[in-house]
């Protein structure tokens, strides 16, 4: 069945996720950290002296001064330097905060500066990282970042020096990211592009949903399963089992990014699944969620309501609803919740075939609350 097309919307990000009364602190990057932790060690390496702070470039021009946790130097004339800067992630909530970054540099035999990963920072293994396969998750902007702080110390093309990056406890911080699904093992990666941490950045996700798209389509896999979150990516998996992990992308509000993303990588079949709220603001048009820049339209689920059979007092009852999920239940107390979840989900459908394009096909799924059971489909898992 074909439905009244709505005007596709794509808001604008807000600037932060949550309004505070107070502006929010921003921190600094590994990669900041890191290079500060570079420029420290090598410093004590041609100094001979403990550095209890240091300062470093960030990529706009700014110059930052960080303390320096501990600082070890090694022989006389000094062989070996340490460095450490503890990350400050300012008010993001950011799992690597207060994370050990870890500079160990020594001299070489060849000019120029060798740059490695050491325990706690990740080994890339697959590709469209931009990174090579085998070797650190140390983004390009941190690397050359890196580079010009200690070309800041000495002249690179007379001496070679070789940096160490390492993050104690960094395997651990790393369960927590999705590193280990973009084939980035052992540990977490040195990032950014400024510097600088922005908190609650919404911006930051989408860039690491786009990011997850173009790993997968570098596997060569060409069917994105995009979830709102961990319980929607639990019941998609159980849905499709064959599929491997690197397809299962958690969008969050994202979805327009993604699907743009995995039509510019040539994907050619796309899987949401996700809960009612979500659905119902897809379902409408608006392909960024958030909830600053979206709400349910109750009326389109009462219009969903007609269409799979309720009765006048049913449809006027989810009309009024509180929420999506308020909508949910009232299907469900009614024995509503297949029919009206599959015509909702066929909406969807439409929705996101007009937004990717015809190229691409698309199925919907809908999930219980708990992401236990898929409760509703737009046809290719029929209840």
């Amino acid at each position: 069945m074909t439905y009244p097309e709505p005007p596709l919307r794509e808001p604008d990000l807000p600037r932060t996720a949550k309004v505070r009364p107070t502006a929010l602190r921003t921190g600094w990057t590994t990669g900041a950290c890191a290079t500060a932790a570079a420029k420290a060690a090598v410093t004590a390496l041609v100094t001979g002296e403990i550095q209890p702070d240091v300062e470093i470039g960030l990529p706009a021009g700014r110059r930052v001064r960080f303390p320096v946790e501990r600082c070890e130097v090694t022989g006389d004339p000094p062989v070996r330097a340490e460095a450490v800067v503890v990350k400050d992630a300012g008010d993001d909530p950011d799992v690597t905060h207060g994370a050990e970054l870890t500079a160990s540099v020594g001299w070489t035999d060849v000019p120029g500066l060798r740059l490695a990963g050491g325990d706690g920072v990740g080994t890339v293994t697959k590709p469209g990282l931009g990174l090579a396969v085998g070797g650190p998750a140390i983004n390009d902007t941190p690397r050359r970042m890196i580079g010009e702080a200690v070309a800041e110390v000495v002249d690179l093309t007379e001496v070679g020096v070789r940096v160490v990056i390492s993050v104690p406890r960094g395997e651990i911080m790393a369960r927590k990211t999705t590193n280990r699904r973009l084939g980035i093992l052992g540990g977490i990666s040195i990032l950014g592009t400024t510097g600088i941490v922005r908190p609650f950045s919404t911006a930051s996700w989408r860039a690491s949903v786009v990011q997850a798209v173009h790993v997968m389509a570098a596997q060569g896999e060409r069917t994105v399963v995009l979830c709102t979150g961990g319980r929607t990516e639990r019941a998609a998996r159980a849905l499709l089992p064959d599929l491997p992990e690197v397809c299962f992308v958690e969008v969050g509000d994202f979805t327009g990014a993604a699907v743009t993303a995995a039509v510019d990588d040539g994907m050619t079949g796309v899987v949401f699944v996700g809960m009612a709220g979500k659905l119902a603001k897809l379902a409408a048009g608006i392909l960024m969620t958030h909830y600053t820049r979206s709400r349910v339209d109750l009326s389109l689920l009462g219009a969903v309501t007609a269409e799979a059979g309720g009765d006048a007092a049913l449809v006027a009852a989810v009309t009024e609803a509180n929420t999506g999920r308020h909508a949910y239940e009232l299907w469900e107390g009614a024995g509503l919740l297949g029919p009206a979840g599959d015509v909702l989900c066929r909406r969807v459908r439409q929705v996101l075939r007009r937004f990717a394009g015809p190229t691409v096909t698309v199925d919907v799924a809908m999930v219980d609350f708990a992401g236990a059971h898929v409760v509703a489909s737009s046809g290719r898992w029929p209840r």
